[in-house]
């Protein structure tokens, strides 16, 4: 069983992995994928299945706005919402005992995330609406990935490292 030293050593070891690769990707790149994907990694979980799971909860859910304005969440924070998750219930189903706790990491992430970067939107964080087809393009035009999503992963991550350390130890 690793120690939590050695997962301090394996979270560093991916921001660092991270901070050099994800700025130069170009194609396929999402950030609830990424984000969850890549926490898996740490706990050696690798199946194409959590991507695809992942992949439509980017851009704010889709780029998804309702008839009343809202939009959807950065999927950033989604995917380390899940991450919180799996790190907490293991390679099972979560325990019900531990469910109120996963709301109450999952919404302190939220808070701290909307205290670091000033919201949890998507399109607040970005500039951008998924929602409208030009939306995308002006993203990939203006680089916005690697601009301002990547810099959302590696807090992210290291985030989620700060608030499921002990969990880490215990389950993983």
């Amino acid at each position: 069983m690793l120690t939590e030293k050695d997962y301090k050593l394996l979270f560093d070891e991916k921001i660092k992995e991270l901070e050099h690769s994800l700025p130069k990707m170009k194609e396929g790149v999402n950030c609830s994928e990424i984000t969850l994907t890549n926490i898996l990694d740490i706990l050696g979980l690798h199946d194409g299945v959590y991507n695809n799971m992942m992949i439509p909860l980017a851009g704010g859910l889709g780029g998804y706005k309702s008839q009343k304005g809202w939009m959807g969440a950065c999927g950033t924070v989604v995917g380390a919402c899940a991450a919180i998750g799996v790190i907490l219930g293991g390679q099972e189903r979560m325990d019900n005992t531990l469910i109120p706790i996963a709301y109450l990491k999952a919404a302190k992430f939220a808070s701290e995330f909307e205290n670091e970067f000033d919201s949890v939107v998507c399109s607040d964080l970005c500039g951008v609406s998924f929602s409208d087809p030009n939306g995308f393009l002006e993203y990939r035009q203006n680089n916005i990935w690697s601009k301002t999503c990547c810099v959302f992963i590696f807090w992210a991550i290291n985030e989620v490292r700060k608030l499921t350390r002990k969990q880490l130890k215990r389950k993983w």
